[in-house]
């Protein structure tokens, strides 16, 4: 089968190359893809994702039909079937799926029009109400943590992006952790969250508030979280080597992704502890960046911080907090930062106390709206 991109940024053309792959009736598309153009797929395959990881080389991976529509079916099975809006860019994973779960429901999704803006969301959600036999259709929207903490703020003085977010039967949250505060403050709100767990590999988030999809198998392998089912990618586009590095086969056949998280299974629910290469090396000790970013976004006024590692002449490497001005001004910067060391002291222990707090206007983030830590650090390591 043929590889042809979809050039542009209109998802309305996403969608309609998107309908025509999944019905076996058009090529398969690519999103993000750079060269290969024309190249051959194997039948059965519908779309090529080129991911822009926050910290690795870019790879693109190869998503079959039948993953994508198990995927979209797991979910419905899980939270229900109604109708989607596409707030996310629907070039990677997780807006892609928006749109697959409204063709697997023969639903029009609903679409934001421009950048996105509490306003324009609570206008695309509220236009969504309709009734069919008389009853209401719910409705269901994918959004990074980023979004919903722009429109918790928002909704505190602006009734319309409260009353949309509480229009929805549920709003999927993915992309990165979910700090607990916003969490609480969305549960606060009324507003129906569910904490989504996957990856491009496997079709987008597959574990929800920690509990596997049906059909997907959850193992940990040392400290790995490895996933299985029939949401699988394919692998990567052109690099068999890789493919075979993060697709195994048991040796009852069962094949797995290594996702490179650490996490642990307790009473039937994934807990994920972060990236396992994540990790810096300071004064001989290993420090995971992530579970100091956990600590750190609990502290009042961190809530969105990204903690970077970057090097340190006396200890190798060491942690720094990068947070955008706003409620941090609010105390003084060393107050702010005496915090979160504290906190981390307490938490995981004083050899991984962050070492400086940097406050910027904006943090730099990729299109799926997660933090584009390689920039953050460079931005930080340019500060020097």
């Amino acid at each position: 089968m043929r590889l042809e991109p979809v050039t542009g940024d209109d998802p309305r053309d996403i969608l309609r190359a998107l309908k025509a792959a999944l019905h076996g009736a058009g090529p398969a598309l690519s999103l993000g893809l750079v060269g290969h153009v024309g190249t051959e797929v194997r039948a059965g395959a519908a779309v090529v994702v080129t991911t822009s990881g926050s910290t690795g080389v870019p790879k693109s991976v190869v998503l079959g039909r039948d993953a994508l529509t198990a995927s979209a079916l797991a979910t419905a099975d899980r939270i229900g079937e109604g109708s989607w809006l596409l707030a996310l860019p629907a070039s990677y994973v997780a807006g892609l799926q928006v749109l697959v779960r409204a063709i697997v429901a023969d639903r029009e999704p609903a679409i934001m029009s421009g950048s996105f803006t509490p306003q324009a969301f609570a206008a695309a959600a509220l236009m969504m109400a309709s009734t069919e036999h008389g009853s209401r259709i719910p409705t269901f929207t994918s959004l990074v943590p980023a979004q919903l903490t722009t429109l918790l703020d928002a909704a505190e003085h602006d009734s319309a992006v409260l009353a949309a977010l509480r229009s929805f039967e549920r709003i999927l949250i993915g992309g990165q952790a979910l700090p607990p505060v916003t969490l609480e403050r969305a549960e606060r709100a009324g507003v129906r969250i569910a904490r989504t767990y996957g990856s491009t590999e496997t079709s987008g988030g597959c574990v929800y508030d920690g509990l596997p999809l049906r059909g997907v198998g959850v193992r940990v392998v040392d400290a790995e979280v490895q996933l299985s089912g029939p949401t699988l990618a394919d692998g990567y586009l052109g690099d068999e080597e890789l493919t075979d590095a993060a697709f195994r086969r048991d040796a009852d056949g069962t094949r797995w992704y290594r996702t490179g998280d650490a996490g642990i299974v307790e009473d039937g629910v994934l807990r994920i502890r972060g990236r396992i290469d994540n990790v810096i090396v300071s004064g001989g000790i290993n420090i995971s960046l992530d579970r100091v970013e956990r600590v750190v976004r609990s502290v009042p006024g961190l809530a969105s911080a990204v903690v970077i590692g970057v090097p340190d002449p006396r200890w190798g490497e060491a942690s720094v907090i990068v947070a955008t001005r706003g409620e941090a001004l609010r105390r003084s910067e060393s107050i702010q930062l005496d915090e979160a060391r504290v906190a981390v002291a307490d938490e995981i222990g004083a050899h991984a106390r962050p070492a400086r707090l940097v406050l910027v206007d904006e943090l730099a983030t990729l299109p799926s709206g997660k933090p584009d830590r390689e920039a953050i650090r460079r931005a930080v390591a340019a500060l020097h």
